[in-house]
């Protein structure tokens, strides 16, 4: 809890929500109370509140539950492992196999005569009891809460609709003619002529086991949420070794306190914020700025908590600890962005508030019309379910789920991980695409991207030696100098007959072994390879150091690659400068035709990046980007983002870095590259596993036709709802065959959903 001013703010988990109206229902009682604001999420199941020192937190918690949900405020265990919510999802689970294996044989014993042995009815109300009472459990706890707060949702309807038809079943089979040996079932059209002699107990597990199937698939959805948080705090370090009275001491980070000097080996994670006291080394920063290139560090300079240490021994001195760190406030960006969204809003839920008191209404004054007009219990009975059973909302609970589950199944194969249907609104409504630069638009890998030989150098020799001493270094420019010589000299031999392939001399190998090998950490390296004494660093060390001019042709050249926001590595042996290495982040080959495809989709492509104006303006150019935004770290990016959104503009978003996650969850469509780190995938709508920036497009295009399968299945649904009931509340429709046009409801919604199948991206 954290105070502002004279107000606090907290979270609080809440419980027993099962739609978007329960939500609502929350916020409002949570508002009512003097000086408090709360926003409650559906999807995340918490509400975020402020609140006056008048107020605690206690009080909180009682007005959640005199609304009939629960709260409380999680713990931390909770918070990192997600053991609640991975119990309920298990629980669900369950209760949908069950239902689902009972369920079966109930609605063939029905639907198909030929099945009906003797005494069947029996053995199917054996099977349905358990589905109609355990199963259904969920939507008779939720109807029973709501009714006592004076609210109906879908779960009312459900539950009511489920309750009728078992209940009805279990007083045909125990005193109407349901019961006798040899009953068979009978289609009929009208409710007329009783009612007494036929069960509904297919009904009864059908609604069942087809309404759980679509909150299974909503609750996976759910339980994703709060992974991405989970996924940043990962990536902080464990423990720290201390400096304390000239001896190291392992200690959690947590317990680290400002002001203490701590050593960061190679390979190890940053424990805090803080300043280089001694030792010198290249930090990987990719987590700040999602860039391949690490920084070198020394004496002075500053480090950030979570970064890895790739190259010496620091001394660090602790500036920022804990809840201060840059790692923690990058936590905060994604939680306050997340808390941002709007509830998910179903149409079914919107509907809701309308349509199932409309549904019982009418079906209470079927009853009553039918009695007044001097028909039997049985008939008006009869006829009142029909219209319960007519309504139900099988094909509704199946319209969103199908499609989700076609629609990702599809995805699947194409690379494509859509993780829910609160993603697919905001397909529709994107008009503004952000593609983060490295890893998304380019490959995110350092590699050798050309050879400049000055004159009478020839470039095999250039690159055999350059190689040779790089090969001898940890650090990943020199990796990827070592990586590119070995992979261009490993066809090249003395027999070699094209004339322009680089040729070695005869019996030499391509890279050859190091001796005396010296690294000068932020400068260079240097080694003896084949006799040669051989230098390889920055231009201005190789001046400053050992005196050494870069001729002007080949410093233009040179120029040229830095201009492009390439890395330039001179190379000299015995005194003189032989040549030098470009290495950069290449452009992967499709992401030009992805921005055409973008562009052509009618999405204006924007770069944003944490590199600098002059390479990012050289990524863009190269894929046919006009808008750029570089020099971005994290909050930078989630403000660029949120610039746009207050411009008016629905942005997506693609990135692949922890510092892409806060903005991949501000935007109004988070898009990951499945390369990227589990935080920017965790914090993304969707997941791109290809890697290729074409993906992107195509998961726009199957999210909107995704979408639109949605839709056509909803307007069927409510459509034949609108046509139907009036037809069962005039005795034109008996429950069973008011099930069986349930039935081919469901059918058409799931046939509907199939279609997408047949999906084809470009």
């Amino acid at each position: 809890m954290t105070t502002v001013a004279d107000h606090s703010a907290v979270e609080l988990a809440i419980g027993g929500m099962t739609c978007a109206s329960c939500a609502a229902r929350v916020e409002k009682k949570l508002n009512k109370l003097d000086g408090v604001t709360a926003t409650v999420n559906f999807a995340t199941e918490t509400a975020r509140v402020t609140f006056p020192a008048s107020v605690s937190a206690a009080d909180l918690i009682g007005v959640v539950e005199q609304a009939g949900y629960t709260a409380a405020l999680p713990t931390a265990r909770e918070a990192e492992s997600g053991e609640p919510a991975d119990s309920d999802a298990r629980m669900l689970r369950r209760r949908l196999l069950v239902s689902v294996a009972l369920t079966i044989p109930v609605v063939l014993l029905a639907m198909v005569p030929a099945l009906q042995f003797r005494n069947w009815q029996w053995a199917s109300l054996a099977l349905a009891t358990p589905v109609a009472v355990w199963g259904a459990w969920p939507f008779h706890r939720a109807a029973v809460q709501n009714a006592r707060h004076g609210a109906v949702t879908m779960d009312t309807l459900v539950s009511v609709g489920v309750a009728s038809a078992f209940l009805w079943s279990l007083y045909a089979l125990l005193f109407g003619t349901a019961g006798e040996s040899g009953m068979g079932m009978a289609f009929g059209w009208l409710a007329r002529g009783g009612g007494a002699e036929a069960t509904y107990l297919e009904v009864a597990s059908g609604v069942t086991a087809l309404v759980l199937l679509g909150r299974y698939f909503e609750e996976r959805a759910k339980r994703r949420s709060g992974a991405a948080l989970r996924a940043l705090l990962s990536l902080g370090a464990k423990d720290a070794g201390v400096l304390r009275d000239g001896a190291e001491i392992r200690i959690p980070a947590d317990q680290l306190a400002v002001g203490e000097e701590f050593v960061v080996r190679p390979g190890e994670k940053i424990a805090a914020d803080g300043v280089v006291i001694s030792g010198s080394s290249a930090v990987d920063t990719s987590m700040l700025t999602g860039e391949p290139v690490p920084a070198e560090v020394g004496p002075g300079d500053a480090v950030t908590g979570g970064c890895v240490n790739i190259g010496g021994r620091l001394v660090v001195r602790a500036a920022r600890v804990g809840a201060d760190t840059q790692l923690a406030q990058m936590a905060r960006l994604v939680a306050e962005a997340q808390a941002g969204k709007a509830p998910v809003q179903r149409l079914a839920d919107r509907i809701s508030a309308v349509f199932v008191p409309f549904v019982i209404g009418v079906a209470l004054v079927t009853l009553a019309a039918w009695l007044a007009a001097g028909a039997s219990a049985g008939v008006a009975f009869t006829a009142a379910v029909a219209v319960l059973i007519i309504a139900c909302p099988c094909a509704m609970g199946l319209a969103t789920p199908t499609a989700i589950l076609v629609g990702t199944g599809r995805g699947a194969q194409l690379g494509i991980l859509i993780k829910g249907p609160e993603v697919l609104e905001s397909t529709r409504r994107v008009d503004t695409i952000v593609l983060d630069k490295t890893g998304t638009v380019t490959t995110g890998r350092m590699a050798l991207a050309d050879v400049l030989a000055a004159p009478g150098v020839d470039s095999a020799e250039l690159l055999r030696l350059a190689g040779a001493v790089e090969s001898a270094s940890e650090h990943p420019v020199a990796a990827a100098i070592a990586a590119g010589a070995r992979e261009r000299l490993a066809d090249v031999r003395p027999s070699s007959r094209s004339r322009s392939a680089p040729r070695l001399p005869s019996g030499l190998h391509p890279l050859p072994d190091v001796s005396d090998f010296a690294s000068y950490p932020g400068h260079g390296v240097s080694g003896v390879a084949d006799g040669h004494a051989v230098l390889a660093g920055r231009r201005t060390w190789l001046a400053a150091e050992w005196s050494l001019t870069v001729p002007p042709a080949l410093a233009e050249r040179a120029d040229e690659a830095e201009a492009a926001g390439q890395t330039a590595v001179f190379v000299a042996w015995d005194g003189q400068l032989r040549g030098v290495l470009v290495v950069a982040d290449t452009i992967k080959p499709t992401s030009a035709e992805a921005v055409r495809r973008l562009r052509a989709m009618g999405l204006r492509p924007v770069l944003l990046t944490g590199d600098n104006e002059r390479a990012a303006r050289f990524a863009a150019d190269a894929v046919g980007i006009d808008e750029v935004i570089a020099g971005m770290l994290p909050a930078g990016k989630v403000d660029a983002v949120r610039r746009l959104q207050e411009a008016g503009r629905v942005v997506a978003m693609a990135g692949d870095g922890v510092n892409d996650a806060a903005a991949l969850a501000q935007a109004d469509l988070g898009l990951a590259m499945g390369t990227g780190t589990d935080a920017a995938i965790e914090a993304s709508d969707l997941t791109l596993v290809r890697g290729d920036l074409r993906a992107v497009p195509d998961a726009i295009m199957l999210s909107r036709r995704t979408l639109t399968t949605i839709k056509g299945n909803l307007l069927w649904a409510f459509g034949y709802n609108t046509l139907a009931i009036p037809l069962a509340a005039l005795g034109f429709l008996s429950p069973l065959i008011a099930a069986a046009a349930m039935a081919f409801s469901s059918v058409f919604v799931v046939t509907n959903s199939l279609r997408l199948r047949r999906f084809r991206p470009g």
